[in-house]
């Protein structure tokens, strides 16, 4: 077995398995777990997926949020421990894989359209104009 086959079948075994669908656009909520001294507690971080980058055990997530005018952003490896675990509380419509656009915008232009659930009616549409 060469270097690299050992190295990717350790980071196989490590890699979590319960993480939901998340696509850039999407408001999601973070559980992280913090350590302080001998305690454990969950914090909540929930803000607005803005990129993905990596693959594997270094594939790391970049999430916004806005606390008190201002933005901010954190990086989260994806298949850390101490992450207890993920939930996509809204799902947008975006265009692009990188959102960096949404750190210059201000008030209702910040908002990301909800996803469309099905083409159903958009495609009776087509037909009926035609």
């Amino acid at each position: 077995m060469s270097t690299q086959q050992l190295i990717e079948s350790i980071n196989k075994s490590e890699l979590k398995t319960d993480i939901p669908r998340m696509d850039v656009g999407d408001t999601i909520n973070v559980h992280c777990r913090i350590i302080e001294g001998e305690k454990e507690r969950i914090q909540v971080f929930q803000g607005v997926l803005i990129s993905r980058r990596g693959r594997g055990i270094d594939e790391t997530i970049m999430v916004r949020r806005i606390v008190a005018d201002s933005g901010v952003e954190r990086v989260f490896p994806l298949h850390s421990p101490r992450i207890a675990k993920y939930e996509v509380v809204r799902r947008a419509d975006a265009r692009r894989a990188k959102l960096y656009f949404l750190r210059e915008r201000v008030g209702k232009s910040r908002r990301l359209r909800d996803r469309r659930r099905g083409m159903k009616h958009v495609a009776g549409q087509a037909t009926v104009q035609k």
